[in-house]
């Protein structure tokens, strides 16, 4: 019906749904006509309670269109629906010969007070008035509801159980009726028959189609024709007063066809509509557009107006414009000038923010390299004066590198690349942890240093690693400023409003003059630079940092009598955004940075070279790295546990991972010719390669760099400067996983079962491999040379690939599999033994039977005849 009146823009429909309740539609029709209505359209939900109404409507000159049920009496406009009595008999007729003459009914009435549930039952019942033997042996009152049907039919139907046949005057309680006897597993009993056959989901033509239902019958809604109707009614036009709408049984032979043909029109509906929604898009915008038009047109009046009156302004002032304009140019001028200066000024800036960056980097390699040998003589026995000097090299060697992360975070947070990482913490026991470190200082110099609480514990959201710097740092200029003799104190509070946690570092040192306190945060000032040589980022870098947890710094200072830094941090994490809470405190995540880009060329350790020593040593690492100096520092100490392959850049290093098939990479990032990324990601996705570990090295620290490298898929990171006896644990480490895995392999992957391999490449590897073996156990010529050729790959690579993967040679992989196949073919076949020795791929009976005892330790014949005798 709404569908239709969109074609007539003169008419309105207001719809009023009584939900199957008469006393609330006799309510409405009263509101209609109390309302004056120009036309009203009743589907009456009883006849005798709604006719009284419709005449009282009709006398009063408001046509009346009855739809669906009729009344009572023939005071009324026109009627629209199907004839509920030829429904009915339709319905008769159908089931007499789905019945074949002879059986019982049960029949669900819609609304006993209804017209169409007595014309469809009166036709019904007509319709089988010559088959005497079709009986209606129960009823059941559904009341057009499924849920009433539902309910009230399991106490018919146990009175009743021998009906052959449920006729229900709707659909909807025919599935009420049919979902019940599918609970107690017996819907088969009883054919199923109802009246709608609507469309959608819920509908009988769904319910026909799924084997629900066994037949339905087509009760059209007619709501096109109504709305034509009212039209032709309301304009005077000729029209029918009886509109009778055609009926049609659906069952298995044409529900198909029906249910393309509606859901085609609900296509078409929803089309319609859709284009409807459109139409009033396009009304409303040209409405909109028309009263900007008439706005436009009242604005241009207004315009042309003011434009007379300026005119006449504008030639008084064409001698003061043309001043300005001389005055406009100079101006501009000068600001293309300060521009262009402020560009170079930027780019300067850049230049050198980007030179110490990379220097900054460069560092970290001869870092790695001073630290190494440092930490080899420290753990070696050296007598005492040495190793205070070895270990004031590493104190200041590590002090440099704390400098160089301090320009590395100051660059980070100017290109607004240095993120939060927070997780809920105990602030107390880290503050006293921080501080532990600074006791045995303390005490040299006897300095009294304390760490004061009110809260024995405190739970912040704070990034551990960024709080640790800026408590360092502040601490390192408490004791650094401050006498012997004097005193150092971290007091911890809650706020008075208990919404913020308030850090107090105190000292009684030097302290600040008030010039010096205004500009104590400012980045690169460093106050007397005679007596206080420093780079003057550490403050700037803490305040960056507090800034970053949406706290503050603040400090309180006065020449000689000693400096307070006050740092307060907010509570709770609603401040902080999603992005910046770490879901797990305490997690280790691996990061990748990448390294620096080095040119030098050097001679690398080919496999030929190796060899000698690849005999001695049960894993071989290769090495990729472009800087001398650090890959012969890492050859000689990895030498002592491993067989070594070297190359300084990435091409050469894929070339040597193809042709050694080592069980470990060890690579630089920034490599010549092809970078760490490409080399990782090139070995982990090639199947000859990517069971290997890979080990990357790096000096950044960015972590737009870390998420690029676990893209990559390496195994671990290790940033520059490094700990050689930690990268030489996490090694070993890593190849036990591995030994691990293969270890699983060879027991989860046995040769009768179906292989299974936690990495795609490696599934598909073995899967391959499986499936080759099993196509040739016949061919007695069958070798590894086939094989390799067969999967691409080189003899060795394949050798190597199955030992990493699944603990066999290639060889006893074969025989195993064979093995099995000749003991499957013994039991389940009655071949000869010298067919199942051809089977397998044996060149003669004799051999097949030595192997064969040497493998299970009995004989073909004898194990054939021993489970002969067990049958």
């Amino acid at each position: 019906m709404r569908r239709e009146l969109s074609f007539y823009q003169d008419m309105e429909l207001v719809i009023k749904d009584a939900k199957n309740s008469t006393p609330e539609q006799a309510k409405h029709i009263r509101e209609f006509i109390e309302q004056g209505v120009d036309l009203l359209i009743v589907s009456p939900n009883e006849t005798d309670p709604i006719t009284p109404l419709v005449e009282e409507a009709f006398e009063k000159g408001i046509p009346v269109i009855i739809v669906d049920r009729r009344t009572s009496s023939s005071l009324y406009t026109a009627y629209v629906g199907a004839n509920n009595y030829e429904i009915g008999k339709l319905a008769g007729n159908y089931v007499a010969e789905l019945l074949k003459g002879r059986g019982n009914i049960i029949e669900v009435w819609g609304l006993k007070g209804s017209s169409p549930a007595i014309d469809r039952h009166r036709g019904f019942m007509d319709a089988l008035a010559p088959f005497t033997d079709i009986n209606i042996v129960a009823e059941v009152r559904g009341e057009w509801e499924k849920e009433v049907a539902k309910a009230r039919f399991p106490d018919v139907y146990k009175k009743v159980q021998d009906a052959d046949l449920l006729f229900a005057h709707n659909d909807v309680m025919a599935l009420g009726s049919y979902e019940y006897l599918k609970s107690i597993n017996q819907e088969e009993k009883l054919l199923f028959v109802g009246v709608d056959g609507l469309s959608g989901t819920n509908g009988g033509l769904q319910f026909v189609t799924d084997g629900i239902l066994d037949a339905t019958f087509l009760y059209p809604t007619g709501g096109e024709e109504i709305i034509k109707l009212a039209n032709k009614i309301l304009r005077h036009e000729p029209y029918e007063k009886e509109n009778i709408l055609s009926s049609t049984a659906i069952d298995g032979r044409n529900v198909h066809i029906m249910k393309q043909q509606t859901d085609k029109i609900l296509v078409q509906q929803k089309s319609i509509e859709r284009q409807q929604d459109k139409i009033k898009e396009q009304i409303e915008i040209y409405q909109n557009q028309r009263t900007l038009l008439y706005i436009m047109l009242g604005s241009l009046t207004i315009i042309i107006i003011l434009g007379a009156l300026a005119m006449l302004a504008l030639r008084e002032k064409q001698e003061i414009n043309r001043v300005l304009l001389a005055k406009n140019r100079e101006i501009l001028n000068q600001r293309n000038e300060i521009e262009k200066m402020a560009r170079k000024a930027d780019k300067a800036t850049e230049a050198k923010f980007k030179f110490f960056t990379n220097i900054s980097h460069e560092f970290r390699t001869p870092l790695t390299l001073i630290l190494g040998p440092v930490e080899d003589i420290l753990r070696s026995n050296i007598n005492s004066d040495l190793k205070k000097d070895m270990q004031l090299v590493k104190n200041n060697a590590n002090r440099l590198l704390h400098l160089v992360t301090q320009l590395m975070d100051f660059r980070k947070i100017e290109n607004k690349k240095m993120r939060l990482q927070a997780a809920e913490n105990d602030i107390v026991a880290f503050i006293r942890d921080v501080a532990s470190s600074f006791k045995r200082v303390a005490q040299k110099r006897r300095i009294s240093f304390m760490v004061d609480s009110k809260p024995e514990k405190l739970k912040v959201y704070f990034d551990t690693d960024k709080l640790d710097k800026v408590l360092f740092n502040l601490l390192s200029n408490a004791f650094k400023f401050t006498p012997d003799g004097g005193s150092i104190g971290i007091s911890i509070a809650v706020s008075d409003t208990y919404d913020s946690v308030e850090i107090t570092v105190e000292d009684t040192g030097k302290g600040m003059a008030p010039e010096h306190v205004k500009h104590a945060f400012d980045r690169f000032y460093t106050g007397d630079t005679y007596n206080n040589l420093s780079t003057g980022l550490g403050l700037a870098l803490s305040k960056e940092f507090i800034s970053l947890h949406k706290g503050s710094i603040a400090v309180v200072s006065e020449k000689w009598k000693g400096t307070k830094f006050i740092i307060t941090l907010p509570l709770g994490k609603e401040h902080l955004k999603e992005e910046e809470i770490l879901i797990e405190s305490g997690s280790e995540a691996l990061y990748l940075m990448p390294s620096l880009l080095h040119t030098s060329e050097d001679s690398y350790t080919d496999l030929s070279e190796a060899d000698g020593a690849s005999l001695q040593k049960e894993h071989t690492v290769l090495l990729i790295e472009d800087n001398n100096e650090l890959r012969a520092f890492l050859r000689q100490r990895l030498q002592k546990d491993f067989n070594v392959v070297e190359a300084p850049d990435g091409i050469l290093g894929l070339n040597q991972a193809f042709d050694v098939v080592p069980d470990l990479v060890i690579s630089d990032i920034m490599l010549p010719n092809k970078d760490g990324l490409e080399v990782t990601a090139t070995l982990k996705n090639d199947p000859r390669t990517s069971h290997i570990p890979v080990v990357l090295l790096t000096a950044k620290d960015s972590i737009d760099h870390k998420i690029e490298g676990i893209q990559s898929g390496a195994d671990l990171y290790v940033t520059k400067p490094f700990s050689y006896q930690y990268l030489l644990e996490r090694i070993k480490n890593l190849l036990r996983s591995r030994e691990k895995l293969k270890e699983h392999y060879c027991s989860e992957i046995p040769v009768d079962t179906a292989l299974a391999a936690p990495k795609q490449l490696e599934k598909k590897f073995i899967s391959e491999f499986r499936a080759l073996v099993q196509k040739n156990l016949s061919n007695a010529e069958f070798n590894t040379n086939d094989i390799a050729e067969s999967l691409g790959m080189s003899r060795v690579q394949v050798y190597r690939k199955v030992k990493q993967l699944l603990g066999y040679s290639v060889n006893d992989y074969v025989v195993k599999a064979r093995m099995k196949k000749a003991k499957h073919l013994l039991l389940h076949t009655d071949q000869t033994i010298a067919e199942i020795s051809a089977e397998v791929g044996f060149s003669s009976p004799a051999y097949f039977s030595t192997a064969f005892k040497n493998h299970f330790g009995i004989s073909p014949s004898d194990f054939k005849g021993s489970h002969l005798i067990k049958h």
